[in-house]
C-alpha cells in the first residue's frame, strides 16, 4: 500500500460554511460533544470530496477512518442540510422581481443514473422502463431549473423519472407557480419541448412541417430567443462540471433532486450568489 497526499480544490470558506451548518444541525439534535467519529469540519471534507466526483463511499469512508455504513449516513445527512439551504420557486421569483431581472430562462435536463428496474406503461399502452429517457438515451432523472439571464442557476426543482417529459415535469413543479409572475410581466424563455406551455413563455417557433418557410420576421425572433436561452446551457454546466458527482448518480434516483438543489446551494455560495 502506498499513501500519497492529496488537495481537494474548494475554497476553506466553503469547508467552513458546511461544516457550520453541521454544526448547528448536531447542536438542533442535541448530539453530546466528542460522539461523532467525525469532526463537522472533517465531516464537510468528505462530503466536498465526493461531490467533487468521488463516487467510491466506501473507500471515502476508509480514507477518513470510518465505516462504510457512517459514510453513506454522513454522507446523506450532509445532502439533506443543504437541500434544505436551496431557495424554493417563490423566493427564486421574489429575486428575479427584486432585483428586475429582464427575463428568466426554463430548461430541463436528465441527471444520468444507474440502471432501474421499474416498470410503468405508456401513453400508447407500452410496457417501458420509468427511469429510461427516450430523450437522453440513458437512464436518469428528470429534473427542471431556472436560470438567471447570466445563466446562472436559480432553483431546481425536485426529481421526475426519466421517461417524463420536460413539459410535463414543468407542470408539476414550475408553471402553477411562475403563471402569476408572468401575468405580472416576467418572461421566461424557453425550447420548443414547452410548446403548450401558457402565458409568459417564450418558445421559439416551430418550423413547418409542410414545407412552407418561417416569415424573416418569426426567424429572427427565433434566433434571438435562442441566443439568449442558450445561457441557460451554461447554468447546467457550472452544476454538473464543478459538481461532477451530478454526472452519474450512484444513489438512489430518488436522491437526484436533492444532490443538484445541494449542488445549487455550493454553486450560490461559491459565486456569492446565496438566496
Amino acid at each position: 500500500m502506498i499513501a500519497h497526499r492529496a488537495t481537494l480544490d474548494v475554497s476553506r470558506a466553503l469547508v467552513r460554511y458546511l461544516a457550520r451548518l453541521l454544526h448547528d444541525e448536531r447542536r438542533l439534535r442535541d448530539t453530546p460533544t466528542g460522539s461523532r467519529a467525525l469532526t463537522p469540519f472533517r465531516q464537510a471534507v468528505m462530503v466536498l470530496r465526493w461531490f467533487r466526483g468521488e463516487r467510491d463511499i466506501p473507500k471515502l469512508g476508509r480514507d477518513h477512518r470510518v465505516s462504510r455504513a457512517t459514510a453513506y449516513r454522513y454522507l446523506d445527512e450532509a445532502i439533506e442540510i443543504l437541500a434544505d439551504q436551496a431557495p424554493d420557486l417563490h423566493q427564486c421569483l421574489r429575486h428575479a422581481h427584486a432585483h428586475e431581472l429582464p427575463h428568466l430562462i426554463l430548461d430541463g435536463t436528465v441527471i444520468a443514473t444507474d440502471r432501474c428496474r421499474e416498470k410503468t406503461t405508456s401513453v400508447k399502452g407500452e410496457s417501458i422502463d420509468l427511469w429510461y429517457s427516450g430523450k437522453a438515451h440513458h437512464h436518469g432523472g428528470n429534473i427542471q431549473a431556472l436560470f438567471a439571464p447570466d445563466g446562472m442557476p436559480l432553483w431546481v426543482s425536485d426529481v421526475e423519472p426519466g421517461s417524463i417529459h420536460d413539459i410535463t415535469a414543468a407542470r408539476i413543479h414550475v408553471l402553477p407557480t411562475l403563471y402569476p409572475s408572468c401575468a405580472r410581466g416576467l418572461s421566461v424563455l424557453a425550447d420548443p419541448g414547452y410548446d403548450g406551455a401558457g402565458i409568459g413563455l417564450c418558445i421559439p417557433v416551430r418550423q413547418p412541417t409542410d414545407g412552407n418557410v418561417l416569415d424573416v420576421d418569426t426567424r429572427t425572433r427565433n434566433m434571438l430567443l435562442r441566443a439568449l436561452r442558450c445561457l441557460g446551457e451554461r447554468g447546467f454546466a457550472l452544476l454538473t462540471q464543478r459538481w461532477r458527482t451530478l454526472q452519474r448518480i450512484t444513489a438512489s434516483p430518488s436522491k437526484i433532486g436533492d444532490i443538484a438543489r445541494a449542488a445549487l446551494v455550493l454553486t450560490h455560495f461559491e459565486h456569492g450568489r446565496l438566496i
